[in-house]
């Protein structure tokens, strides 16, 4: 049964008002959202997102989220603009302005700014005939919906809608950028979400630390080559560097005997080793040692080099489990 008291019922209200503007939001979308793509991706230098009150508010969370994802910005407060932050706007930038009404008034100085210096100017806002609108080269119209508030004064669905377009502004350029994992761990590298992000290149071992020997070797070189890299196996290539193969501790348990180190490696290798990508995620890499009971793992490149080795050990010391 649905549980419902006078509190749920409001908070239920709120969020069926929000999710009611975020609708409206999307059946309004039209061919300004495209020329505001274009413009902050063909920036030269920085996005500066700007907006007063609530709106502020919005406006930090829509740069971090900018910066975080491929795109250098940040926020510049409208009334410290007016006391000498103007300064921080230059004529390469692309200014991103906040406002419901569309006629704050400590935005003023920053619309100047822009119009003063051709800066290109994106608005977000409600206003359709508001001062932002009208100056703003792109104008981003946010349907006029009532806010959730009871009042009906309160920015909620207005500062819902604009966090909203902020986030899908910021997707649509890391997705027209090619933004990838790799760049994402590059601009995150602390904490629970930089260890998620990490690849397989990021910890893997390499050149003279991989352990490989070639077709024909004996056993009894492979197994020296096999101890001094003490990863409890040796990777086995062709002619052509590819890897064809591999020896592991089990495999010379099951292989013990009298002729063992006078027998070519590929008699007693398996063949078609498990393998991965450098770029694969190294939680990726985690997950198949786990699955298949292995320790280690060749990252190969498109024609099966061996680029590097990666041991369960490197992904707990990274602090991936």
């Amino acid at each position: 049964m649905l549980t419902t008291t006078p509190e749920i019922e409001v908070a239920r209200r709120v969020l069926r008002t929000e999710i009611a503007g975020l609708e409206a939001l999307i059946g309004e979308l039209d061919a300004s959202f495209n020329s505001a793509i274009r413009l902050l991706a063909n920036v030269e230098d920085r996005v500066i997102v700007s907006g007063m009150g609530k709106s502020g508010h919005i406006a930090r969370k829509i740069a971090a989220t900018f910066a975080s994802t491929g795109t250098a910005a940040f926020f510049v407060h409208p009334a410290e603009a007016s006391h000498g932050d103007l300064g921080m706007i230059g004529p390469r930038d692309v200014v991103l302005a906040l406002s419901n009404s569309g006629d704050t008034e400590e935005l003023a100085d920053i619309l100047a700014h822009t119009r003063r210096f051709r800066i290109p100017l994106i608005a977000m806002t409600s206003g359709t005939a508001s001062s932002l609108a009208g100056a703003a080269d792109v104008t981003l119209l946010l349907p006029s919906v009532p806010e959730a508030c009871p009042m009906g004064l309160s920015p909620t669905s207005s500062t819902t809608m604009m966090l909203a377009l902020g986030d899908a502004l910021a997707v649509a350029l890391l997705e027209r950028k090619g933004f990838s994992h790799r760049d994402y761990h590059a601009l995150h590298p602390g904490g629970k979400l930089g260890r998620k992000l990490l690849e397989v290149t990021d910890l893997m071992h390499r050149e003279d630390a991989v352990p490989l020997v070639a077709a024909g070797t004996m056993m009894s070189e492979a197994i020296i080559v096999m101890t001094q890299k003490s990863f409890g196996c040796v990777g086995v290539v062709d002619a052509r560097r590819r890897l064809i193969g591999i020896v592991t501790d089990g495999d010379l348990r099951r292989h013990m005997g009298d002729d063992l180190l006078r027998t070519p490696v590929e008699t007693i290798m398996s063949g078609h080793p498990r393998t991965i990508r450098p770029h694969a995620l190294a939680f990726e890499a985690l997950g198949l040692m786990n699955a298949l009971s292995i320790t280690s793992l060749f990252a190969v490149g498109e024609e099966r080099q061996p680029l590097g080795i990666l041991h369960i050990h490197d992904c707990l010391r990274a602090g991936i489990a």
